[in-house]
């Protein structure tokens, strides 16, 4: 992530961490999303890229944040279009692995909790 001072607001900060957040959940050992990614730019790296954004808007809205849209969103559009286009249940599909990554999410943060409220009762 970039310096926090290089974003335009805390919202859009959050925002950011919370798309990458989505990604961190694609690897084997979490939740082994993948989609036949083969290059930047191709469907499989379209669909993660719409699974990310969707996890950071589930993310952001169980935070109560709301981020303004950015400039480079756009360059998105047109590869989750192509995606949408051929598939008419990937917005269906790209959701489900967007609530599996939020949850996912939420379940560290559990864990987390958890351990920190156990030290806070050996104190």
């Amino acid at each position: 992530m970039p310096p926090f001072e290089s974003f335009q607001s805390a919202e859009s900060y959050y925002a950011t961490l919370a798309h990458e957040a989505t990604h961190f959940t694609r690897h084997p050992s979490r939740l082994a999303r993948d989609f036949g990614r083969q290059r930047w730019g191709d469907e499989g790296y379209a669909m993660e890229e719409l699974v990310a954004e969707l996890g950071a808007a589930f993310l952001c809205a169980d935070l109560g944040l709301t981020p303004e849209t950015r400039e480079d969103h756009a360059a998105y559009i047109g590869s989750w279009l192509k995606v949408l286009k051929n598939d008419k249940r990937a917005v269906f599909t790209a959701a489900s692995h967007a609530q599996r990554a939020t949850d996912f999410l939420h379940s560290l943060q559990a864990i987390s909790a958890d351990t920190n409220e156990g030290a806070m009762l050996c104190s």
